[in-house]
């Protein structure tokens, strides 16, 4: 009779302890941006307010074919802007496609100058890298200003630049 309530109870612990182990392995250690990416949001600058744009157009300069990295034909407040690790640094360019701003003249260069520096961050997260922003430059066509508060680019998914536009009010 001890044997056989020794089976059961094995019967039961064995699951039990395998599903316990099971949810312990998982990655909530680790971000679900698991790249280094700087996230830029688009404001005005008349009140700083956030503000949705579209007929956007954002690219690499000097990026392999000067790739189109974002297209937004939709409204969209927020775009990941990639580095480039082996390079110290990243210009994009952005071209208003809207009919009344789609003049190439008008198109704004963000260009940034970075070290970057390989870290491993966790066994859950591997290794990735870390942008440290030295310098911003900017054209000045449609974007009034641009601020980057956190010079420190990682995997953590906040707003490290805001881009602020001259925006006009319909009174």
């Amino acid at each position: 009779m001890t044997r056989r309530l020794a089976n059961r109870l094995t019967a039961i612990a064995v699951p039990a302890i395998v599903a316990v182990s099971v949810a312990s392995c998982n990655t909530t250690g680790c971000t679900d941006n698991r790249s280094s990416l700087l996230l830029a949001g688009f404001y005005s600058s008349s009140d700083r307010r956030a503000i949705s744009i579209d007929s956007l157009e954002l690219g690499g300069v000097g990026a392999p074919d000067d790739s189109l990295l974002v297209t937004v034909n939709e409204r969209a407040s927020q775009v990941y802007l990639p580095l480039r690790s082996r390079e110290t640094e990243t210009a994009f360019c952005l071209h208003y496609a809207s009919k009344a701003l789609s003049d190439p003249r008008l198109n704004d260069t963000i260009s940034l100058t970075y070290t970057s520096e390989p870290y491993f961050a966790s066994e859950e997260c591997g290794a990735m890298y870390r942008y440290s922003i030295k310098r911003l430059d900017y054209t000045r066509h449609l974007i009034d200003s641009v601020a980057l508060p956190d010079s420190l680019i990682n995997n953590v998914n906040v707003e490290r630049m805001g881009i602020y536009f001259r925006t006009q009010t319909n009174d």
